[in-house]
């Protein structure tokens, strides 16, 4: 809907120099786009390693990889572009992931629906979801452009004793 993002990857020459390795759009190759999903999902960068091994160059891109919207395990970078509802944006289901996700506001407003509390989020603004039962919705008229850092996670015991069994997660 909007233009895509440049990406500007880095790596080593043979001689261990910095050089730039890509720059441009990342490719995707998958079908979370347009009206009909409500956003785009813009995938920038994954690692499927908890702690990744950094090497001169990647051997494969890492977005020629099967869609999923949460990591197996290891860390994605996206940038999501939610519509607003006039273009077919609406709100999503709630749910839980078990990664720990960091979440920048960039351009427009989106609201953060939890349990109990909606909270707005305007550009700069930064949430730390942390496991939590949520939603996401923009209820505006312009594209609502956030960054998503999700990151593998583990539920420690004593919150699995408070979550609601069957645990259900989106993966």
């Amino acid at each position: 809907m909007t233009p895509f993002a440049r990406r500007i990857v880095t790596g080593h020459d043979e001689s261990g120099k910095s050089i730039v390795v890509c720059d441009g759009p990342p490719p995707q190759h998958h079908s979370m786009r347009g009206p009909s999903v409500g956003a785009d999902f813009n995938e920038i960068w994954n690692v499927p390693l908890a702690v990744p091994l950094l090497t001169s160059v990647e051997a494969h891109e890492p977005n020629e990889r099967d869609f999923t919207i949460m990591p197996v395990a290891g860390h994605l970078l996206r940038i999501l572009e939610i519509y607003p509802p006039k273009a077919g944006g609406k709100r999503t289901v709630m749910h839980r992931t078990q990664t720990l996700d960091y979440v920048v506001m960039i351009e427009g407003e989106l609201v953060l629906l939890l349990d109990d509390s909606e909270v707005i989020l305007k550009p700069g603004d930064v949430v730390v979801q942390r496991g939590t039962n949520h939603a996401w919705e923009n209820r505006s008229d312009k594209i609502a452009r956030a960054a998503f850092f999700h990151i593998d996670a583990q539920f420690s015991e004593e919150l699995l004793a408070k979550l609601p069994r069957p645990l259900e997660l989106m993966r």
